[in-house]
């Protein structure tokens, strides 16, 4: 195993969980993972599959072994793990069809049962015992990538720029295993920069596979990292879920697992805006809480066990609806075609209207507080503005390493808008600070937001602040302008439903919405989910119909 820099005491470090993360099969359980596939001889130094690779084979150790190997920045071999008799390869990208991330190599005369990905999910659902052990290994190995920067690419940049904000941001989101060189305080980075040639104008860069990205686009780099897959235009989906928030992972879920050719398109990272919370602690099933992103995690790696497909970076732009089948199109042009089509593309954050707006998003404007973000204003104070759950929990999460936080309110209080363990809390702490009855003014700073004005309605006075950054918790506007000509909206922009089919059909039969886009829905991640997982029924009824009318 590769050195890293936990604690062999740290219960959270999946490096030093190994019987879950590298576990040693039993016999039984070899005897029936060997029925999937067959078994091979593989001579020492060849590889079974590499990094870049698309749909790696599964590999079983029988006899000798396989080392699981990673390459720097400068093409440099390191020895992640060393599969020996009983054990397997593979992390979550065995689930989907982006590329792989390490390489595997016979060290020694070794024997395999080799299992293609066909039948390896059809393993995965006929042996559910097996399948757990795999998942789990699959799901702490990707969170030990990520934990210990292995297997990943570099982002070079300054750390506080917009530019790197938004990378970075991306590579967490899509759970994507990255370095980061902050080229305000880490001087390596000068290093990096001489070795690719790399000027200050070009930042921020992102190595990747021995390409240097020059700040690229979501979708440059999505191409890059292979997250991107391949779409047949000509194959028509049962169901394409528009929106990788919980209500339409959880109809992804439901409609997979039924056995409905599924297919999700994201824009950004899976989660939605669900996915920016730093801790969820009123889901049901999860006393401690969970965060978001993890949330999102274990949904997307459940859609795509039963086989769902995920396309991230992804913007449909319009909805061709003038026919049986639905066809969607994408910003790069593609085009998909689908029977049924579930809107589940949430809502866009709410901004200011306050001059110099634009220019500090990214730059110490923010609409998430997670683990980067906190990252960004260590030890200094936050103003965080809105009155909601998603603030509250933005509060509490940012009051454990900032100096301060003072949060802006335009009404009395937050009894009206917030939960009440949440108001308990951000009323008993020390380090948040409520202002009732207020709103921002102005906004100072040269590249960095550095003060922020706001005036208390009540005494007309204007206070200024310093701080790091402003979080923006201030609702959200639905994303629908997609569907213009297929649907009518409400005064809101919402997607009014309802039909004898279900609650939750469009006016145009075949065209659901679930969640925050759905007109009168509850903004909650439970009943989004509650949402998503119940659209699924209607979904089968309404292909029923139409294989019935010869559709």
């Amino acid at each position: 195993m590769a050195d890293t820099e936990s604690s062999p005491l740290d219960p959270t470090d999946p490096y030093f969980r190994e019987a879950q993360t590298f576990p040693v099969l039993p016999r039984e359980m070899v005897a029936r993972i060997c029925a999937y596939g067959r078994e091979e001889s593989v001579p020492d130094g060849r590889y079974v599959f590499e990094r870049g690779q698309r749909r790696a084979d599964f590999f079983l150790v029988l006899d000798g072994s396989i080392d699981i190997l990673m390459f720097d920045d400068c093409g440099r071999t390191q020895l992640l793990h060393s599969h020996r008799a009983g054990q397997f390869t593979g992390e979550v990208n065995l689930f989907n069809d982006r590329k792989t991330l390490v390489s595997g190599r016979a060290a020694g005369d070794t024997r395999v049962a080799r299992i293609g990905p066909a039948d390896f999910s059809r393993m995965i659902a006929a042996e559910p015992d097996i399948g757990e052990v795999i998942m789990r290994a699959f799901i702490l190995r990707r969170v030990g990538l990520i934990r210990h920067q292995h297997g990943g690419v570099t982002l070079i940049g300054p750390g506080h720029g917009a530019a790197m904000v938004r990378l970075n941001a991306f590579l967490t989101r899509n759970n994507y295993p990255h370095r980061v060189i902050d080229t305000e305080e880490d001087e390596t980075g000068d290093g990096f920069l001489r070795h690719f040639g790399i000027g200050a104008n070009d930042l921020p860069v992102v190595l990747c596979d021995g390409h240097v990205l020059r700040n690229p686009a979501s979708h440059e780099l999505a191409d890059c990292l292979g997250l991107s897959i391949e779409i047949d235009p000509a194959f028509v989906h049962d169901v394409t879920v528009v929106g990788a928030g919980p209500a339409g992972l959880a109809a992804a879920v439901y409609a997979a697992s039924e056995g409905l050719s599924t297919l999700i398109v994201e824009g950004t990272a899976p989660g939605g805006q669900a996915g920016t919370s730093s801790k969820i602690e009123n889901y049901l099933g999860f006393p401690t809480g969970i965060s978001g992103e993890a949330l999102a995690g274990r949904a997307q790696m459940q859609a795509q066990k039963f086989g769902a497909r995920i396309a991230v970076s992804r913007d449909v732009v319009s909805l061709d609806c003038s026919t049986d089948i639905y066809k969607l199109t994408l910003a790069d042009g593609a085009t998909i075609q689908s029977r049924a089509v579930v809107v589940a593309t949430g809502a866009r954050y709410r901004k200011l209207d306050l001059p110099d707006y634009d220019r500090f998003e990214g730059s110490g404007i923010h609409y998430a507080a997670t683990a980067m973000e906190a990252g960004l204003c260590a030890n200094r104070p936050v103003v965080v503005v809105g009155g909601g759950n998603s603030a509250g929990q933005a509060a509490m999460f940012l009051s454990r390493s900032v100096s301060h936080v003072h949060m802006l309110v335009r009404g009395a209080g937050l009894a009206a808008t917030m939960s009440n363990y949440l108001i308990e809390r951000i009323v008993a702490s020390r380090q948040i600070t409520l202002h009732p009855y207020c709103e921002v003014t102005g906004l100072e700073g040269d590249a960095q937001l550095s003060a922020i004005r706001w005036r208390d309605r009540q005494t007309d006075e204007e206070i200024r602040q310093e701080a790091a950054a402003l979080f923006v918790m201030i609702g959200a506007a639905p994303n629908t302008g997609w569907l213009t000509g297929c649907l009518d909206f409400d005064a809101s922009g919402f997607i009014p439903t309802g039909t004898e089919r279900s609650p939750f059909e469009t006016e145009s039969a075949g065209l659901f919405a679930v969640g925050d886009v759905r007109s009168g829905s509850v903004k909650r991640v439970a009943s989004g989910v509650g949402e998503g997982s119940v659209v699924v029924q209607a979904i089968h009824r309404f292909l029923e119909e139409q294989r019935a009318a010869g559709g």
